[in-house]
């Protein structure tokens, strides 16, 4: 596909998106920082988020291009059904906010391995860590970085090295400001990352509205009711092509939970920001970001459904195409291209916005963990506050000059770029939550157990993804725990799987923790009282109305 340059207009706008970002950013600088910045200000901005600077904080660093070209990509092969990672990450921000956030705040964790190392022990939090250090670089920072360099290399023109090299530069002029900096930046990126965002739906549903002698953007919306029916299913039967992906009611019930609660519930991005406030701010803060997240299938998924709307009509046939097939992950691109002067600009900054601030999050993390998890408790034990965050600049822009030098290796399958990430993360996801949720709620729960659930929850996972090529799975087919994929082959949906694997996981860490007598009178166990998950009325009120809005969505597009 050939991108159609921007525009100088396009240009001059995205001039202004940088120069409010940087020039804000280095505002919170000034007015935030201390004579001598100590970890807790630089990793963790503490008491300094409000509760808007938190939840717009979280969407900012979660939506990127996996979001915008991926999940688009997917909207335009699958429809609707898509959107059930936004709006369950809806419902799931109400569980964290309820049950994870009062105990992380109440224990003062602030990283995900000290976590483990207080309920569990060194060994296990010391793996952890690598590992988590190794999950974020190799495949969510280089992944984030490579489909954003990727998207607007398509929407541009612009080398597509040249691209990547200007993100990482962008991201790390942000990151070096600390915890305090990408929590308020982050407000401006999620308001261009709308702004933008809803330019492009706009767009779309005007498109397919004159395309058949109409207008308007609600004739567009019912235009595409109208045209692409099955493309507005929450639920798949196990006899649609995309159960593998979504596996019927196993995304209300099964492992999208696992999915979601992990994600937003054992992951750094949450712990950094919600340690930037009280427990009833941090609240305020993820109550907000569920909002936004009912309204993100707007702006990601509806363009992507348009795209395939006017592709069944005969426009697009050259520029969906890539390398001889048809491309979903081209739709957004697509889109983006057919906006006028100055709103190209704007649709193009609300991308790199989403990139940018996903960079952002993710190296703080990866700075974080390296430098409180490994450099200060292996290598330097005695390391003041000005070397420890000298330390943590540091390890942002090596992260982030690895993440350049491995996305050269990197590339996305067929199954799309949204879809692969979270098939490949979710070899993982299954034996970590088990960890947490265990770690949290079961006192007995022993070291070995976690241990137990690591190791052979990833191998696990392992074992039953490449189970079709020594077990015939069929007769799993009428139960709905196998369909064939596109070569024919009867596999397990990974959502399935993941499902699978967490019962493996939670099972025998209850076997392995009651087998040890020590874990009656275990020391390591969390104290917890039932008042510490109370919530104020204003939060139960908002959070019964997006549960409210969740019905609704499911019961009508059932």
């Amino acid at each position: 596909m050939q991108p159609n340059l921007l525009h100088y207009v396009d240009y001059l706008v995205f001039l202004v998106y940088f120069v409010i970002v940087a020039g804000y950013g280095y505002y919170i600088y000034q007015k935030k920082k201390k004579a001598t910045t100590d970890s807790k200000d630089f990793f963790l901005a503490e008491g300094s988020l409000t509760w808007w600077a938190i939840g717009a904080s979280l969407i900012a660093s979660n939506i990127s291009a996996e979001q915008f070209i991926g999940m688009s990509g997917s909207g335009f092969s699958m429809g609707l059904a898509i959107s059930t990672y936004e709006w369950m990450a809806a419902a799931t921000l109400i569980v964290v906010a309820v049950f994870f956030l009062p105990i992380y705040l109440k224990n003062k964790i602030y990283t995900m391995p000290q976590f483990l190392e207080r309920r569990y022990n060194q060994t296990v939090s010391t793996i952890m860590a690598v590992f988590w250090l190794l999950l974020y670089v190799v495949v969510n920072l280089t992944s984030i970085l490579y489909l954003g360099a990727l998207a607007i290399n398509k929407i541009s023109g612009i080398d597509f090295y040249v691209c990547m090299v200007a993100l990482s530069f962008f991201a790390v002029l942000i990151t070096l400001g600390g915890m305090k900096v990408i929590g308020y930046t982050d407000v401006i990126q999620v308001f261009f990352l709308i702004l933008g965002g809803l330019a492009t739906t706009y767009l779309a549903l005007d498109l397919v509205a004159k395309h058949f002698g109409g207008g308007g953007v609600m004739q567009g919306f019912s235009l595409l009711h109208q045209h692409a029916d099955d493309h507005f299913h929450m639920i798949f039967k196990k006899t649609d092509a995309h159960y593998l992906d979504l596996p019927g009611l196993s995304i209300l019930v099964g492992g999208m939970w696992i999915v979601n609660l992990n994600y937003w519930g054992c992951n750094q991005y949450i712990t950094q920001r919600a340690l930037g406030a009280d427990l009833k701010t941090a609240r305020s803060g993820l109550l907000f970001a569920g909002f936004l997240k009912l309204l993100m299938p707007i702006i990601v998924v509806l363009p992507g459904i348009a795209a395939y709307v006017l592709y069944q009509q005969g426009q697009f046939q050259t520029e969906m195409m890539q390398g001889g097939s048809l491309n979903p992950d081209n739709a957004y691109p697509v889109l983006l291209n057919l906006l006028p002067g100055g709103l190209k600009g704007l649709a193009f900054a609300a991308l790199t916005a989403a990139v940018v601030a996903s960079l952002a999050g993710k190296a703080n993390s990866i700075s974080t963990i390296f430098t409180l998890d490994i450099y200060k408790k292996i290598y330097n034990k005695e390391a003041d506050e000005k070397k420890i965050v000298s330390v943590g600049r540091t390890t942002v822009i090596v992260a982030m000059v690895l993440a350049i030098i491995l996305s050269n290796f990197l590339g996305i399958d067929k199954k799309g770029g949204f879809q692969f990430i979270q098939e490949y993360t979710g070899f993982v996801s299954p034996g970590v939550f088990a960890m947490f949720i265990m770690g949290f709620f079961w006192k007995r729960t022993t070291s070995n157990a976690a241990l137990f659930a690591m190791i052979v929850g990833l191998l696990m996972s392992f074992v039953l993804k490449f189970l079709p090529n020594w077990v015939d799975l069929q007769p799993l087919y009428q139960f709905g725990w196998a369909a064939p994929n596109a070569a024919g082959v009867y596999e397990m949906a990974f959502i399935d799987r993941m499902g699978v694997v967490f019962v493996i996981c939670i099972i025998g860490m209850i076997i392995i923790s009651l087998a040890d007598p020590a874990s009656k009178n275990n020391p390591k166990g969390l104290q917890i009282d039932s008042s510490m998950f109370k919530t104020a009325m204003p939060f139960t009120i908002g959070a019964l109305f997006i549960i409210g809005i969740l019905i609704a969505l499911y019961t009508v597009y059932w």
